[in-house]
């Protein structure tokens, strides 16, 4: 697909200058380093921008120690910094661990605008540079808090790498950051394509069916894995089309195309609610936010862009 990096946190051409990793302490000392905050993974932005703060701000004050260094902006070494520990005055619980929380937390020192935000929420307004960096300074933080312990004997691991590694004390043992691989697919037959809902999504929301990939599987045949077992349907001909780093917590979401050999449908009450076949017409009726049943995927996912160019006729 000929524009496949033109998807949400892809295609800004990041030197993520790996090389340079251990040397995290030299590149802090440089005065045009720069640092990107996040508080419980929601980035601060201002104007549908990142933030990016000298490493001696006030703000850092209340950030951890260890930085992670996400590459070279503008040839200008940049960190990601985590102020989670930071407890903002009258914190509305309300929202926080939902699935899209409304709520935003500004710092005291920082001026008004500048504020922590939803990723979710504002991510197709970013930059394709600043999605990137706030999509990788997401994940790997996440990574660290949800693996903060040796897999080998339990004993708590440090950070090291400038971020991109956590080494045990005590066995040696060394860890990298989590990618988990998804496929998500645009089955279509004729001129109809298959959608499909999750319990406890917004009323009328629909998208592509979607999975992750088992050890020892392919792309191609978890695809046609997925689609059977979720609904009944056979899938021939499968085909890569893009993909997605989707830091929600930890996915690389690849997209790709199957022809369905059959359109009968049976469906796995476990894990889809409803699946219907659409006419190509009747997409681009929910896309416009005219169709009386069907809202359109998440514009900023991955179901998203797949489906628009398939309206368009772009997904060579």
């Amino acid at each position: 697909m000929k524009i496949a990096e033109t998807v949400t946190f892809g295609g800004s051409g990041l030197d993520r200058a790996a090389e340079m990793r251990g040397q995290a302490d030299q590149l802090r000392e440089n005065a045009a380093a720069r640092a990107i905050i996040l508080w419980r993974g929601k980035p601060m932005v201002a104007a549908d921008e990142l933030v990016r703060l000298p490493l001696d701000h006030t703000v850092m004050a209340d950030a951890t120690d260890d930085l992670i260094f996400l590459g070279k902006d503008a040839d200008s070494p940049i960190f990601a910094a985590d102020l989670s520990g930071w407890e903002p005055p009258d914190l509305d619980l309300t929202h926080l661990d939902t699935f899209l929380d409304p709520s935003e937390q500004q710092h005291p020192a920082m001026p008004a605008g500048s504020v922590f935000a939803e990723l979710r929420a504002m991510m197709t307004r970013l930059t394709p540079r600043d999605a990137e960096l706030a999509a990788a300074a997401k994940a790997v933080m996440g990574w660290h808090v949800s693996h903060r312990f040796c897999a080998r004997c339990g004993v708590e691991s440090v950070m090291a790498m400038a971020g991109w590694q956590r080494d045990c004390p005590d066995c040696g043992g060394k860890h990298f950051p989590r990618t988990d691989p998804v496929v998500i697919m645009l089955i279509t037959h004729g001129n109809a394509v298959l959608l499909g809902r999750s319990p406890g999504w917004p009323e009328g929301m629909y998208s592509l069916l979607a999975g992750f990939v088992e050890p020892g599987e392919t792309m191609e045949a978890a695809v046609r894995r997925e689609v059977f077992e979720e609904v009944g349907v056979s899938v021939g001909a499968v085909s890569y089309l893009a993909s997605q780093p989707w830091p929600f917590p930890a996915s690389l979401m690849f997209g790709c195309a199957g022809e369905a050999l059959d359109t009968a449908l049976t469906l796995d009450p476990v894990e889809i609610e409803d699946a219907i076949w659409v006419s190509r017409e009747e997409v681009a009726q929910a896309f416009a936010g005219q169709h009386p049943r069907i809202l359109p995927a998440r514009k900023g996912a991955i179901a998203h862009f797949l489906l628009e160019n398939w309206l368009a006729d772009r997904l060579d």
